[in-house]
């Protein structure tokens, strides 16, 4: 009887280690998200599920390029994906549906079509960045007052890759 109640005594504390590992994983190492909508396409498609490395940022800020998910300024319950444009101090400006980044014309092969809008050029203020969805005509992004430039503290994890479904994995930059 001692055994089944030692074999008892093994489970039970496996389960609870197994259920504190993931806790701390899920809260400050990798979460895992829906893509939402098509803001993204073509680089993410809607119910896509991503890795997303919420431990990065902790060692540095996100780089021009990334992917990453943060929490919608006007609502923190809610989560948007978008890539970052430009980082804190660098000067952005859409005109004639290019994007500029310090009077750098952006060669962005991953859009999905021209910018129909137009942003003045403006400096992205420090603890900032400034964000855009790769589907630009059809992103609520940097761009509108109710986004704006995010927080660098609202910022939740950079997106690694696309795991579901299986015919779309990949690594993101």
């Amino acid at each position: 009887m001692s055994s089944l109640g030692e074999e008892a005594k093994d489970w039970i504390i496996s389960i609870v280690v197994a259920v504190v590992l993931a806790f701390i994983i899920r809260q400050f190492v990798v979460e895992l998200y829906i893509v939402d909508g098509p803001s993204m396409r073509p680089t993410l498609q809607s119910q896509e599920r991503l890795v997303v490395n919420k431990f990065i940022y902790q060692f540095r800020e996100p780089q021009k390029g990334e992917i990453l998910v943060f929490q919608y300024p006007r609502d923190p319950k809610r989560d948007f994906i978008k890539r970052v444009i430009a980082t804190a101090g660098d000067t952005v400006e859409i005109k004639d549906g290019r994007v500029f980044v310090n009077d750098q014309l952006l060669n962005e092969d991953y859009i999905l079509e021209k910018t129909k809008s137009e942003y003045p050029k403006s400096t992205v203020p420090k603890g900032t960045i400034f964000v855009m969805g790769d589907n630009r005509n059809n992103s609520e992004d940097s761009r509108f007052a109710d986004v704006g430039f995010v927080p660098l503290d609202l910022i939740k994890g950079k997106a690694m890759l696309v795991f579901w479904p299986f015919d779309a994995f990949k690594t993101l930059p």
